[in-house]
């Protein structure tokens, strides 16, 4: 189940591949996330000493949740991958120019999960493409509809 999506990641790059990685989170930001204030659109993932970290994801408190605690809304979190996905993960985004993006934020088996996807970055044109065939599959859906209530 989607908690949260980034579509802004899709639109500025090619995903190739897709992982799922877990987050270090607080207490009070498992609590705001159930209630879904979480947004991932200025977010993105930084591979840094070994490690890679998600920065800009905006995770707003609850009033009731974290009333001993000084809230951090955008705050820098640890992402928990396999030591071979850390390993494959960053020598692509050293060495052949990827990045990381942080597609959605799911549920998987009660446990908060963050999909994170190798990404290489569009063009101005490759943008422009992907927009007239979102628009084409949207017209050619319209007519099909308009076609069967016809018929």
């Amino acid at each position: 189940m989607v908690i949260a999506d980034n579509r802004k990641a899709f639109h500025e790059y090619f995903i190739e591949e897709r992982f799922e990685a877990g987050l270090v989170l607080e207490g009070w930001e498992v609590k705001a996330i159930r209630a879904g204030r979480i947004q991932l659109k200025e977010s993105y993932v930084i591979y840094k000493n070994g490690e890679f970290w998600l920065f800009g994801a905006h995770i707003s408190a609850l009033p009731t949740a974290s009333t001993h605690v000084k809230p951090d809304p955008t705050r820098t979190r640890k992402l928990l991958l396999k030591q071979r996905e850390i390993e494959r993960l960053g020598g692509k985004v050293d060495r052949s120019g990827y990045t990381v993006a942080a597609l959605n934020l799911h549920y998987t088996r009660g446990y908060i999960k963050l999909e994170i996807g190798l990404a290489k970055g569009k063009k101005q044109h490759d943008k422009r493409e992907s927009e007239k065939e979102r628009e084409w599959q949207r017209e050619k859906a319209r007519l099909v509809r308009n076609e069967v209530k016809r018929g």
